[in-house]
């Protein structure tokens, strides 16, 4: 009985550390994004079109939650909004899937 026990508790960890992955994916493509636009990138550039369309895509409920005058800061406030979301949801998933 005890054998079973561990395997389950293995078992819910490394699905707290696939959540928690998953969620720090996310938020780092956000992030990126973020600062690919600060950075002004070439937006005629493919890798800078994916990441705006994947942070575009997964921000797309925070990103006009607000507005600010300022481009900029309505950028860096709606995005990095849903990063902050995603990393808190998901270590929280994360963490409650540790204790399960």
């Amino acid at each position: 009985m005890r054998t079973h026990t561990r395997v389950h508790a293995r078992g819910s960890s490394q699905a707290g550390r696939a959540v928690a992955l998953v969620a720090d994916v996310l938020a780092f493509v956000i992030v990126l994004w973020i600062l690919l636009y600060l950075l002004d990138a070439n937006r005629g550039n493919e890798l800078v079109e994916f990441v705006h369309d994947t942070a575009s895509w997964l921000a797309g409920w925070s990103y006009d939650l607000f507005t600010f005058s300022r481009e900029w800061v309505q950028v860096v406030i709606g995005y990095g909004l849903a990063a902050v979301v995603y990393v808190l949801v998901g270590h929280a998933v994360a963490g409650w899937l540790y204790r399960r």
